[in-house]
């Protein structure tokens, strides 16, 4: 892995210059895999409003490059979109979710107990996390090849079409330079969402509508959406985020804390259910999206963050048609190579069974659930630790 880069003598390590530039601009593009499909799912099948859906992972995302100085990432929060998405739950119990996890996450992080926890979980288990993410964004690469969403205009494309044209991606971003492939994705995008688009352009931002919540809309919320979110959001978007941004940025990731991140996600979440919009989390495998295809600085979130809140200000009641029209393979591409990046964060780990562990997280994580796979693995790695220290005192002892 490229080592970490240092700040200058002139330059504290929470003080980085921001950049934007060709390599911030393509670390922005990587990340659209995640964002783009569960957006226009929201949109389209689940009614959100898609100003409402942008503006939150906008000013975070504006907020994350000023604040921490580096590539964090926003992205929807995964387990909570696809249910609502697979149960078509309302803009209601959305928003009631959206809710509850900010306010779980703003009063995890300013209680400061989630810096605290985090030192529980050694390497290995994150590794293991992050194995799990990265499997994840294969398997959704896979089956927006396979089954594209009917959203997008390119469900209507054959199989071997999809295939083809991911695979193209995939190895272009594996092979030449990314900067140039991240650039030359994006102009490709561009002309599939023009030569897609039908009908006149509207101007203007979509209705946003303040939702109607209820002791009945929040039960559903908690119980279809936030418990099943809790787990990846805490082990994922706090613990392996922070613990990504230091594999790359070494003393420059000094910001990025699980309690900070905890507070700035929550923050957004509590914005993005007071509107009606998409609930947002950040990612650590957004972080090796940016990372691999050449963010450096804190420009790669501005970027995007001033480019979605344009897009939902100027242009937001045409953006369902004109999301709907991003070409699939690009997505699907892109979400298989930072998957691969992220899996590649295994390389650090020296010990066999360091490996065993993260291996053994990351396959319970996809199969079974993450909670289930965070436990299991605290309770193997504490015990054998414990096992060591007593058999040291005793050989010790001897």
């Amino acid at each position: 892995m490229t080592s970490a880069p240092s700040p200058s003598s002139s330059e504290r390590p929470d003080q980085q210059r921001l950049r934007v530039d060709h390599g911030e601009l393509a670390g922005a593009i990587a990340d659209l895999g995640v964002l783009v499909p569960i957006a226009v799912a929201l949109v389209v099948q689940n009614g959100l409003s898609a100003s409402a859906v942008l503006l939150p992972a906008a000013l975070l995302y504006v907020f994350a490059g000023l604040y921490y100085r580096l590539p964090v990432p926003v992205q929807p929060l995964k387990a909570f979109g696809a249910i609502a998405i697979a149960q078509g739950l309302g803009t209601n119990e959305i928003a009631a979710g959206a809710l509850l996890m900010g306010t779980v996450f703003v009063a995890l992080g300013a209680s400061g107990w989630l810096d605290r926890v985090a030192k529980i979980f050694p390497q290995p288990i994150i590794r293991g996390v992050q194995l799990t993410v990265g499997l994840l964004f294969l398997k959704l690469a896979w089956l927006l090849t396979i089954a594209p969403p009917t959203a997008f205009a390119d469900h209507v494309k054959p199989t071997w079409w999809l295939a083809t044209g991911t695979i193209a991606v995939i190895l272009a971003g594996l092979l030449a330079p990314r900067r140039a492939v991240a650039l030359v994705l994006l102009l490709l995008a561009i002309v599939g969402i023009a030569f897609a688009y039908r009908g006149p352009l509207e101007l203007g931002l979509s209705p946003i509508q303040l939702p109607e919540l209820s002791i009945g809309v929040f039960t559903t919320a908690a119980v279809a959406l936030v418990l099943p979110q809790l787990p990846l959001t805490f082990a994922n978007s706090c613990l392996a985020t922070a613990d990504a941004a230091k594999a790359y940025f070494g003393p420059a990731a000094m910001r990025v804390q699980p309690g900070k991140l905890a507070m700035s996600l929550g923050a957004a979440n509590l914005l993005a259910g007071s509107i009606g919009g998409m609930p947002v989390c950040h990612g650590a495998g957004g972080m090796s999206a940016h990372y691999g295809f050449g963010a450096r600085t804190g420009g790669t979130p501005i970027i995007l963050g001033v480019t979605l809140l344009l897009l939902a200000i100027v242009i937001g009641a045409s953006l369902p048609v004109l999301l709907a029209g991003f070409p699939l393979p690009i997505l699907a591409g892109l979400l298989a190579i930072a998957g691969s990046l992220h899996i590649a964060l295994l390389k650090t780990l020296r010990e066999p069974a360091h490996w065993a562990l993260a291996i053994a997280v990351g396959i319970t994580g996809v199969l079974v659930n993450l909670a289930v796979a965070l436990i299991a693995a605290l309770i193997v790695w504490w015990a054998a630790t414990a096992i060591a220290r007593r058999n040291a005192r005793v050989s010790g002892t001897s």
